[in-house]
């Protein structure tokens, strides 16, 4: 392939390392009361919804529960 011709300058990756910067980043806000009540009742919603998809649902996998009656149809009869 083709090659440069010219040194290609990485001396400004080496002094990336050494570079420390003076300025210092702004401290982090706290959540106020009503956002963090706000994070719990969304917890609260989904961990509900969760349990009670799994108790509605239990019945439907077991696979003991067979019908007490067996449904017939009347022109099966005739």
């Amino acid at each position: 392939m083709f090659r440069r011709r010219e040194p290609v300058p990485f001396a400004f990756i080496a002094e990336a390392d050494k570079y420390r910067s003076n300025v210092t980043p702004p401290p982090k806000e706290r959540p106020t009361a009503g956002q963090l009540v706000g994070r719990a009742l969304v917890g609260l919603t989904v961990v509900t919804g969760l349990v009670g998809a799994l108790l509605f649902g239990m019945p439907a996998l077991s696979p003991d529960s067979s019908p007490a009656q067996t449904q017939h149809s009347e022109a099966a009869d005739r």
